[in-house]
């Protein structure tokens, strides 16, 4: 009988397509689906501009993907990386949110 051990990367690599042959897999977390609404990447701009706490928010959100894609490149990780991924996936959703409770928030003083 043959013993296969199946490792995260090799999961993860069941699920993500391959961008090209030769070439580095981009992180399915730094995809960008097609933008269909160009007011909010307007919103998005000034928010950046203008809102110091949406800046800094982008820039840990930013900085976490990063670490992100540092992890994504190991060939394996240890329980401690994996640890580490984990929590900055989740740290990385908690700013997403605060982004979108900003966003939401100009969009309604907006539309007022």
């Amino acid at each position: 009988m043959i013993e296969v051990k199946i490792t995260h990367r090799t999961v993860l690599s069941l699920y993500t397509p391959k961008i090209s042959t030769g070439s580095a897999r981009q992180p399915h977390w730094r995809r960008k689906l097609p933008t269909m609404d160009p007011q909010l990447e307007e919103l998005k701009a000034h928010l950046m501009s203008t809102n110091e706490e949406y800046r800094r928010l982008a820039a840990e959100h930013s900085e976490h993907a990063r670490k992100l894609d540092q992890l994504e490149s190991l060939p394996h990780l240890s329980a401690d990386e994996e640890m580490e991924e984990h929590r900055l996936k989740k740290m990385k959703l908690r700013l997403k949110d605060q982004m979108e409770a900003i966003l939401s928030r100009s969009r309604s003083r907006q539309v007022a």
